[in-house]
Formats: structure tokens, sequence, C-alpha cells
């Protein structure tokens, strides 16, 4: 009759290592997932050509085990003043984070991008890697979220309704604005401010709530605003600078090597946008006004307002007249050291103490 041998105890203890390895290493392998809220798809090509399909292959552009799932911000019925809340609540784990639209819970973020202190792509650069620690510093602190990179839509300029061909032209009108920095100003030369945010901007032109509004010329061609305006007036009043965080709880949890692939892959992201980003804004300038070269975006009829010089002083010195002692005046009560960090910082780079 037949009888079951007994395994030895070293061959019962090598088959069960084996199944603990196996059943570690599967586990090891299964990949976790990022949630991920995304720039508003209304604002166009870069959102579409770049940060989507960057997230939708995201375990091959980090090279890490991680998939993420992404959403643009106007998909999931959060707004885009809401994105540092919902981050440290821990309802997900990356933010593609609008700057300006949350400076009102961080007002330290719009240090990047204070009115008529980066004119120009080169000069915007320049703020950004001189402020970057100091507000990465103030993130985690304040929000357990750390900075991975930031990257510019470009130029704010307006876009009107009625003929604007200099800033004297706005006095009575109302502009639809998206930061307190930027309604200062506004109202310095006249003009309503109207806060808005970016997806009731059209309506609100088409409707008569506003007469002007303010955002770059890729993201103002893309959501058809030169459909309701008849003017565009190339002054760059900010650069709209954003800028993509990590949780500190899902940060934390990668080992210092998986940290490097990250941030090198959001620091690729970010030089690849900055680039198309100027590309971005020379085309749709044409475009907007009916003229060639017209290449990646929707080609409009408006009339390109001939910036004036008296206009571009005027920006600079609203910086030190009004732009940081309005900022500054905010900031401190929050941050105690915030305007303070950035003269030390910011303003040697571009000469405002």
């Amino acid at each position: 009759m037949f009888r079951s041998a007994r395994l030895p105890r070293l061959t019962r203890t090598v088959l069960t290592a084996s199944t603990l390895f196996a059943a570690a290493f599967a586990h090891a392998q299964t990949p976790i997932t990022f949630k991920v809220i995304g720039q508003p798809a209304a604002t166009g090509l870069v959102q579409k050509n770049y940060e989507k399909p960057f997230f939708d292959d995201f375990a091959a552009r980090t090279g890490l085990n991680i998939k993420a799932d992404y959403k643009p911000v106007d998909q999931l019925g959060i707004k885009d003043t809401e994105q540092l809340r919902v981050m440290k609540a821990g309802l997900f784990d990356i933010v593609s984070l609008r700057v300006s639209q949350n400076s009102r819970d961080e007002p330290t973020l719009l240090g990047l991008d204070l009115v008529g202190a980066a004119p120009d792509y080169a000069t915007a650069r320049k703020v950004y890697d001189a402020y970057r620690d100091t507000l990465d510093k103030r993130l985690q602190k304040s929000f357990q979220v750390k900075l991975l990179g930031a990257w510019p839509f470009g130029p704010q300029i307006l876009f009107c309704k009625k003929p604007v061909a200099s800033l004297a032209d706005l006095k009575g009108l109302k502009v639809r604005t998206y930061d307190q920095n930027l309604s200062k100003f506004m109202e310095t030369v006249g003009a309503t401010p109207v806060p808005l945010a970016f997806t009731e901007v059209h309506q609100s032109l088409s409707l008569g709530v506003v007469d002007c509004a303010i955002t770059g010329p890729s993201s103002a061609n893309s959501s058809g605003w030169p459909e309701v305006t008849t003017h565009q007036y190339a002054l760059g009043v900010q650069m709209a600078v954003n800028a993509y965080a990590i949780g500190l709880k899902q940060w934390n949890k990668l080992k210092p090597e998986e940290q490097a692939k990250l941030q090198a892959a959001f620091t690729k992201l970010n030089d690849d946008i900055w680039a198309y980003s100027q590309e971005l804004t020379a085309d749709a300038m044409n475009c907007n006004a009916g003229k060639e070269p017209c290449k990646l975006n929707k080609k409009f009829k408006l009339v390109d307002s001939p910036l004036q010089e008296a206009d571009k002083k005027a920006l600079t010195d609203a910086v030190a007249r009004i732009s940081v002692p309005t900022w500054a005046e905010i900031c401190d009560k929050a941050n105690k050291t915030c305007s303070a960090d950035w003269k030390a910082t910011v303003g040697k780079v571009i000469g405002i103490q």
C-alpha cells in the first residue's frame, strides 16, 4: 500500500521561502497609481500635447512602476482655486498647480508671477530659478506638498470686444482678472476688475458681463475668445506660471533613487513646456490676427493693436509701486518672512528691493 512520504524539513523550508519570495515579488511588481489633477482641458495645446501625454505614459516617462490616474481639473468638479486644499486633505497625489488661482490660499505662490515682474520668458525663467527653493519650503510646511517644477503659459495679454489700443482705453471697462495683484493693477488704470474662472470667460464676454479679459494668446485661441472679441493688445502683464507638486506622503514613500527619477522626468517636462510655450505664443499672436505664419492654432481676424512704449514703462514702474507693496501686505500676514524672502531672491535678480 502506498504511503505518502513526509517532506524533509529542509525541503519544506525551501518551499516556504520560495512561496514567500514569489508573493513578495508579485507584490513588488504591482504598480501603484497616483491620482493627478491636470490643467483645464480648455486651456489648450500645452495640456493636450505635453501634459496629458506625459501622465498617460507616466511609467515609461519616469522609469517607475507607477501609473497616473489623470483628470483635467475642469472635468473633476473641483475649482482650480481649491487644488492646494484637496492636496492637503490627501485626495490627490500630484497636481498641475494653477499658481495665481491658488494664491489666496498661499500668497507666497504669487511671488513667481507678480504683475510686471517678468515681461518676457528669459526674465520669467530667472525669477523661477531664484524663487524655487523658497517656494518649495513654504509649500512643504503649509500644505505638505513638494514642488517639482514650474512653467509659463506665456505673456498674459488683453482681449477686448471694444477698441483698445492702450491702457488708457481700459478706463471704465470691466476686465476679467484671476488674482489680487492683477486686480489692483487694473484698478490703477481705471478699469473695473471682475474675477472669473477661465471656463466662465467666453460666455461672460459674449453676454457683456465683461468688456475685456486677460489670458495667453494660445489659451484664448483654443477657447474661442476671438469669436467674442475684436481686439488683442500684447502687453504681457504676467506670465501665467503653473507648477507641478506632489504630496509629501507619496514623495516620502519613494526611495532616493526613485525620487531622483521622478524629479528628472518632471524637470524634462517643464523644460519642454518652456520651449513649446514660446513657440505657441508667437504662433497664436499671428493666428488670432489672421496673419502668417499660423501653423499651430486656429486663424481668426482680431485687430492687433500696436504695443505702446508708455504702457511698457507703466507696467515696469508698477512692480515696485503697486505689485510688490500690494502683495507684500497680504503675503506677510500669512508668512511673516514672505516679502523679505522674495527680495532676497527674486528682488536681487530683477533689481527690486
